[in-house]
């Protein structure tokens, strides 16, 4: 069992993992080009079976090794999830859902490598404030869209003809694509005070709010990096406490050896 766990845990096994995932990913993105999947449809059903069995050996090794702790850890039930889901719908009619699950397979980058877990762990701490934020945001969007009805609406009906039309192009507004030729200067011709309503929200949506949730995903990243690098020298302490004890040890045993 020793042994086991040192393979499932070894550092290039989980090299081999990310590698075949990655692998995985450049088939299915290969898989999208008619020609080269009619072509080399056989390999590409061979290496799939290949790689779909890996990962459930992987994952079967990983229950035996961790058995109750592998259901603790969420990541580890994710990638379950996804294997298990391709194992039972690997010979069903149900070729559509396979195909998402397929898919799936690819996000299993993230369970490998621990730097994209800290990073989706810290977007899933942001969570509270980004809904907050979010709410702030519908609240701006629906006063401006209301504003925006009410002073564009015989001037551009197309953009701003009720409030649906108008949340509409204020969502293109905050995406920042083609908003200025297309929506504000036909209006600005008209209306050269428009200015200050479209500038206001561009401001305050798109610069002000965006960077609000960048820098709380940002922040728990820091906090998630601190408690990790607070954990490594905690256990540098107990490896060094450890040896110093060893040390002490082996004098112990010398001077007895001695004695006799």
């Amino acid at each position: 069992m020793d042994m086991l766990r040192k393979f499932v845990m070894d550092i290039r096994f989980n090299r081999f993992i990310t590698g075949l995932i990655i692998i995985n990913a450049i088939l299915i993105g290969l898989e999208t080009f008619p020609n080269i999947y009619a072509e080399y449809y056989n390999l590409f059903f061979v290496i799939d079976i290949v790689i779909l069995a890996i990962f459930t050996i992987e994952v079967l090794l990983k229950i035996i090794v961790l058995r109750k702790s592998f259901f603790k850890n969420s990541w580890n039930i994710f990638d379950l999830i996804i294997v298990l889901g391709s194992v039972i719908l690997y010979s069903t009619p149900y070729v559509g859902v396979l195909r998402i699950f397929r898919v799936l397979r690819v996000f299993r980058t993230i369970t490998t490598i621990p730097t994209l877990r800290r990073i989706v762990a810290a977007l899933f701490m942001a969570i509270p404030t980004i809904s907050s934020v979010l709410l702030i945001m519908a609240i701006i969007f629906y006063v401006y869209a209301i504003l925006g009805t009410s002073f564009f609406r015989e001037i551009s009906p197309e953009y701003f003809g009720d409030i649906f039309l108008s949340s509409v192009t204020l969502f293109q507004i905050f995406t920042l694509e083609s908003w200025a030729s297309g929506i504000f200067r036909p209006i600005f011709q008209q209306a050269p005070s428009s200015w200050l309503y479209f500038l206001s929200f561009i401001v305050i949506t798109t610069f002000i709010m965006i960077n609000l949730i960048v820098g709380e995903i940002v922040n728990n990243a820091q906090k998630l990096s601190e408690s990790i690098e607070e954990e490594t020298d905690e256990i540098k302490d107990e490896i060094h406490e450890i040896i110093e004890l060893r040390k002490e040890i082996n004098e112990i045993k010398q001077i007895l050896l001695e004695k006799k």
